[in-house]
């Protein structure tokens, strides 16, 4: 099933790439394609969560399958990965709801640190991808169905 971490990385790199190009948009002052930009931005990123989520659930997490030297930094590397994209959720929600309700001072002070906050979880999310299924084979698997109710 390597095929779902390729589509859902696929697709938060992609919303990646819609908030740089939203960013440029707002530059010129094209706020209505912004808006279109940066709600599909919203999608990718959303396609990407429901993905993660579903094969967290029914199918589980890889575990680190590199040499075990580098599982700690791997780990704590993995750990800010989360953090970061914990943060920029919550972060892209709120800015999201402050364009969508024309908050304009709050959203154009939102909008950059969350845009920043969105790159360094999409690029970590890149390298965690990387060490997990492109330099090192994947570890054991385990879906959390499974491990709470053993089937």
């Amino acid at each position: 099933m390597a095929i779902l971490p390729t589509i859902s990385t696929s697709c938060i790199v992609i919303s990646a790439l819609l908030v740089a190009y939203g960013w440029y948009l707002i530059s010129r002052r094209r706020i209505e394609a912004h808006k279109k930009v940066m709600l599909t931005a919203a999608a990718f990123a959303l396609l990407f969560f429901v993905i993660y989520m579903s094969r967290t659930l029914f199918i589980g997490n890889t575990s680190f399958g590199g040499p075990e030297d580098i599982k700690l930094y791997y780990t704590a590397f993995l750990i800010f990965h989360i953090v970061l994209a914990t943060v920029g959720a919550v972060f892209g929600l709120v800015t999201l709801w402050t364009g969508l309700k024309d908050q304009r001072a709050r959203h154009r002070r939102l909008g950059p640190v969350t845009s920043i906050i969105w790159f360094g979880s999409a690029s970590t999310g890149v390298v965690v991808y990387c060490l997990l299924y492109v330099l090192y084979p994947g570890g054991q698997t385990t879906s959390l169905i499974k491990a709470v109710f053993g089937f």
